[in-house]
């Protein structure tokens, strides 16, 4: 086994960090907009408060996902748990582009029955407030949603930018509303649908794909594979693949050998392999090497002297 840049436990604690900080905030949020929504008459902030509380359930998603994710193998799972942190990345888009075809939905309809409402200008102010703070969350979990390889970090990001999308959309709409265009705030709820349900489905191919064992980066594997082949002892590279799990990669490779080396001698040269390998694949779980004796059988004539 190897050591990665951040293993099970530093993951989730870095996890728990980010997200304990997102949760504090979207309660402040949601109780602020939901009760400044009500008392200034704005259906826009009232229905944004909504949306922050929708956040604190996904956020608490994330942890629980990462919290599976972080469990060692055991009897029934052998493999590990990593899957656990995709499938929550999975039901979390799958939250975000229903949430935004409900924005989408609502939006139609209020411009469809034009029951436009003039809120009080300090709705406006809180609006204001909940984009900078959205956009804060979005940053800080965006960035350790990169530095962990976590989809599902990804969509609890992307939940926070949504939000304040809708905030945008609840600000253009209550000054709209208050300048004598109520019309702003459905138009900017559906453009701000557009754009979340388009992420929503990205994120979700993502996770799809992390869950089917999506393969690796070709590129990146056919420069490793060059690389491999600069080893000495290796004759040939007959076979190298590699799948994501979950915020981890598998790779298998096979490599021919000069077939009257001793064993050790060979497994020496796997080892050799399998380092360059987690070298240049930092979220690599396993790397299983195959070795062969070079022959035609083995190596159909791809065998350097």
């Amino acid at each position: 086994m190897h050591s990665m840049e951040l293993d099970g436990k530093e993951r989730l604690k870095l996890g728990n960090k980010i997200i304990r900080i997102t949760i504090v905030l979207n309660v402040l949020l949601t109780i602020f907009k939901i009760g400044v929504g009500y008392i200034g008459s704005s259906t826009a902030i009232i229905a944004d408060g909504l949306h922050s509380a929708s956040d604190i359930i996904t956020s608490i998603g994330v942890i629980v996902g990462m919290f599976l994710a972080a469990k060692p193998r055991d009897e029934k799972h052998q493999y590990g748990h990593e899957k656990a942190e995709s499938l929550a990345g999975f039901f979390l888009a799958a939250i975000l582009t229903l949430t935004g075809i409900n924005i989408g939905f609502g939006s139609i309809k209020i411009m469809y029955m034009k029951s436009y409402h003039i809120p009080h200008i300090y709705t406006g102010v809180i609006a204001f407030i909940s984009i900078l703070v959205k956009e804060y969350q979005f940053r800080i979990t965006m960035d350790a949603a990169k530095k962990l390889n976590s989809n599902a970090m990804m969509s609890d990001a992307w939940h926070h930018r949504s939000d304040a999308f809708s905030s945008i959309a609840a600000f253009i709409g209550i000054i709209g509303a208050r300048m004598g265009y109520g019309f702003l705030d459905p138009l900017a709820g559906i453009i701000v649908s557009i754009i979340v349900v388009k992420v929503g489905i990205e994120l979700l191919l993502s996770s799809i794909d992390e869950l089917m064992d999506g393969a690796i980066d070709q590129e990146k594997m056919d420069t490793i594979k060059k690389q491999i082949e600069l080893i000495e002892g290796i004759k040939s590279v007959t076979d190298l693949r590699g799948r994501k799990h979950g915020s981890k990669a598998c790779i298998d490779i096979k490599i021919c050998v000069d077939p009257f080396i001793s064993v050790y001698m060979g497994h020496n040269i796997g080892e050799k392999a399998e380092k360059l390998i987690l070298s240049q694949i930092k979220n690599a779980k396993e790397v299983i090497v195959h070795i062969d004796p070079c022959d035609t059988k083995n190596c159909e004539g791809s065998c350097k002297e």
